[in-house]
C-alpha cells in the first residue's frame, strides 16, 4: 500500500508540472487521496480474468516487437515504428538534418499544425536526441503505437435491454479506433461516418464492441447514446503498425474539422509529446476528449492519452461496482462506468463477454454527448460537471483516484445470460 501511495505523489507532482505550463484542462474540483485501509471495498475485485487481462497490453507489445523488420522499442520499451520521428512544423522549420529524410507531410488544417514524419536512417533513439538538443522548443517524439484496453473473452447471450429514454438521435459522437463492423445488427438505423484506410471497411472486433456501447441500439443491447450519429475513424486498417502517433493525430484532426463534440479513445499508450500538444489544442477548441485509463494495474505508471491534462479519464467497475482489480489509478481517473461481466456487439453478428476500461469509457463518452451539442469550451465544461454530480461515490472522499467523482451509467450495463456464454 505505501508504494501505492508513492506512485501516486509521484504522478501528482507530474500532472502539477504539466498543469504549470498551460496545458489547458477541464477545471474540476481539487482530486485528494483516500485515507483507506488495505483490503476496504473499492480495492477488491472479483480476480476472475483480471490477471490476463493485465497482462494483456505487456503482450501485445511482446508480439509486436517480434516485427522487427517494421517495429522497434524505444529506451522505454514501448512499441514504436521502426526510424519513424515525428516533427510539428513551425516557420521556422527547415531541413530535417543529417541521416534524416523526410517521408511525408500532414496538414492538420483544422487544428491548425503540421506534422512532418522523418525517416532516421540508424538509431532512431539517437536521432531524435540530436533533433531535441538542436532545437528545445520543438516537438519532436517517435511514432508511438497505442493499443486497445480491453479483452473480448466468449460469446454471450445479452439480456433484452429496455429502451432509454430521454436519448435521441441528435446525440453525435465520436471513436478513434479500430473498424466497425457496420453490418451487425446493433447499428441498424445508425447514422455512422467512417474514415481512414483509404474508404475501405476493415471490421474489427474491438472497435465494434465499443462503437456498439456507444450508439449501439438493438432489442439486445443498446449504448449509451443509442441511436446516436457516430464518426469513427479507423487508426488500425488491419495493419501491423496500426495505431501510430500519426494516424491518431490525423484521425484527430478529422474529427475536429466534422465538429464532433465528444470523442472517445480507448486506446492507451505512452506519452508522446507530439499527442500532448494535438490533444491539449483538442480540448482548448472546446471539445472533450474521452479516454480509458488502461488495465495495468493499480501502480503502474499511468497510460495516455488518459493522463494527459483535460483528458477525462475512465475506469471500470463490474457487475457489483467494484473497481477491476487491474484498472489504474490515479490523478488521470475521473469517472467509473460498468467495464466487466457485460455484452457488447461482436463482428460478424452475435455478442460477446467484455471486460476492461475500453468498454467503460465509451459509456461515460455517450453520456457526456449528451449534454454538449457542439464544441465549446465552457459547455464542455459544464457538461462534465453536470455528469459529476450525478456521479455516484464509491468511497470518499471524492474525486478520488479509485473512481474519480464516481460511477455513472450503472443502468447501461448489459448482462449476459451468464448460463448461456458459449466458447467463441
Amino acid at each position: 500500500m505505501r508504494a501505492f501511495y508513492t506512485v501516486l505523489l509521484l504522478m501528482m507532482l507530474t500532472q502539477s508540472v504539466a498543469a504549470q505550463v498551460g496545458v489547458p484542462s477541464v477545471r474540476l474540483p481539487a482530486l485528494s487521496v483516500p485515507n483507506l485501509p488495505a483490503g476496504e471495498a473499492p480495492l477488491d475485485a472479483t480476480r476472475g480474468r483480471s490477471g490476463d487481462v493485465q497482462q494483456l497490453r505487456r503482450l501485445r507489445v511482446r508480439e509486436l516487437l517480434r516485427h522487427r523488420d517494421l517495429i522497434e522499442a524505444d529506451p522505454h520499451g514501448a512499441p514504436i515504428i521502426r526510424g519513424e520521428i515525428l516533427a510539428l512544423m513551425t516557420p521556422e522549420s527547415g531541413a530535417p538534418g543529417p541521416g534524416l529524410t523526410v517521408l511525408r507531410e500532414v496538414v492538420l488544417e483544422a487544428l491548425g499544425l503540421r506534422l512532418r514524419v522523418l525517416h532516421a536512417a540508424s538509431d532512431t533513439p539517437r536521432a531524435l536526441r540530436q533533433l531535441q538538443d538542436a532545437d528545445p522548443a520543438g516537438a519532436y517524439d517517435f511514432n508511438h503505437l497505442y493499443i486497445e484496453s480491453g479483452a473480448l473473452t466468449a460469446r454471450a447471450d445479452p439480456v433484452p435491454a429496455a429502451p432509454r429514454e430521454g436519448v435521441t438521435a441528435a446525440v453525435t459522437v465520436g471513436l478513434i479506433d479500430s473498424g466497425v463492423d457496420t453490418a451487425h445488427e446493433v447499428f441498424a438505423g445508425v447514422t455512422l461516418h467512417p474514415h481512414g484506410c483509404d474508404g475501405r471497411e476493415v471490421p474489427d472486433a474491438h472497435g465494434t464492441a465499443v462503437a456498439s456501447l456507444l450508439v449501439g441500439r438493438a432489442p439486445a443491447l443498446h449504448g449509451a447514446a443509442p441511436g446516436g450519429t457516430l464518426y469513427a475513424a479507423d487508426v488500425y486498417c488491419g495493419r501491423t503498425t496500426g495505431g501510430a502517433a500519426d494516424a491518431v493525430a490525423e484521425a484527430f484532426n478529422w474529427l475536429v474539422r466534422e465538429h464532433v463534440p465528444v470523442i472517445n479513445v480507448s486506446l492507451v499508450g505512452p506519452p508522446n509529446r507530439l499527442l500532448e500538444k494535438l490533444i491539449a489544442q483538442v480540448v482548448a477548441n472546446g471539445h472533450i476528449v474521452v479516454a480509458a485509463v488502461g488495465n495495468d494495474g493499480p501502480a503502474a505508471p499511468p497510460l495516455y492519452p488518459a493522463a494527459w491534462p483535460g483528458v477525462v479519464g475512465v475506469t471500470a467497475v463490474d457487475a457489483r461496482a467494484r473497481i477491476l482489480p487491474e484498472a489504474e489509478r490515479g490523478m488521470q481517473v475521473k469517472f467509473a462506468a460498468p467495464g466487466a461481466d457485460m455484452a457488447a456487439a461482436r463482428t460478424g453478428q452475435g455478442y460477446v463477454l467484455v471486460r476492461g476500461t475500453s468498454f467503460a469509457a465509451p459509456l461515460v463518452a455517450g453520456l457526456l454527448a449528451g449534454h454538449l451539442q457542439a464544441p465549446e469550451p465552457a459547455a464542455a465544461e459544464a457538461a462534465v460537471a453536470a455528469l459529476a454530480r450525478t456521479a455516484r461515490p464509491l468511497t470518499q472522499p471524492v474525486p478520488n483516484p479509485l473512481c474519480g467523482y464516481g460511477l455513472v451509467g450503472a443502468d447501461l450495463r448489459r448482462q449476459p445470460a451468464l448460463l448461456a456464454l458459449k466458447p467463441d
